[in-house]
């Protein structure tokens, strides 16, 4: 089961998403990213932060339909979905996947992707998900299915990064040191079905693309 929040980035909205909410735990939405579920024809669960975006009367029909909101001021330090990330973080133990946070201002996505070295969210299963990609921290290991030819970028955030090993990529790493800035780790490809690394010490992004989406 998944904890799912909305946030107000750009998103292609259809029938990919279907599934994660079919088998979800709990829907957020922070702030504007009601605009989403509104155009999918569904009610949130929790509603969160300064409210500001929200169109005529949404906030009225969400409350007609039981949906908790949790209201913010507008002169806030917290983006709306830091909020909504800290608010499943400590309500809920299941793994959380963010819509709508990688499209539109590039301010904003560059701050969302930030969001995963958060203090208060280290360690917490918590990743980005577009309908080709997905986006999570690796701190020790992480192991993730995908198919032959799939794309996969191992990005140092804050530092270097030693990576101990990785299985099933097509140009493997041993030991070696993933300096913060050059863009060595980026389009690695999985062999086949399943890939692992592993981290020594360091934070690292992986961006993990789809195949059949070529960019």
């Amino acid at each position: 089961m998944t904890i799912l929040i909305f946030a107000n980035g750009d998103m292609q909205l259809s029938d990919w998403l279907e599934p994660f909410l079919e088998s979800a735990t709990a829907v957020i939405v922070a702030n504007g990213g009601t605009r989403h579920l509104g155009a999918l024809s569904r009610i949130p669960d929790v509603l969160i932060g300064d409210l500001d975006s929200l169109g005529p009367g949404v906030q009225e029909r969400l409350m007609d339909h039981s949906t908790v909101i949790v209201p913010f001021s507008p002169y806030k330090d917290e983006t709306d979905l830091e909020l909504a990330l800290l608010y499943a973080a400590e309500t809920y133990d299941e793994e959380i996947i963010v819509f709508g946070g990688l499209g539109g201002r590039l301010d904003q996505m560059f701050a969302n992707i930030l969001l995963l070295m958060h203090p208060k969210l280290r360690g917490r299963d918590i990743s980005f998900k577009t309908r080709y990609q997905r986006i999570w921290l690796i701190e020790g290991q992480a192991t993730f299915s995908g198919e032959s030819g799939d794309k996969v970028s191992l990005i140092p955030l804050g530092g270097d990064v030693l990576v101990e090993s990785t299985e099933g990529l097509r140009w493997p790493l041993q030991e070696e040191v993933l300096a913060f800035g050059p863009a060595r780790g980026v389009s690695n490809e999985i062999l086949n079905k399943l890939a692992s690394v592993r981290v020594r010490s360091g934070h690292l992004l992986c961006v993990h693309t789809h195949g059949v989406w070529q960019r």
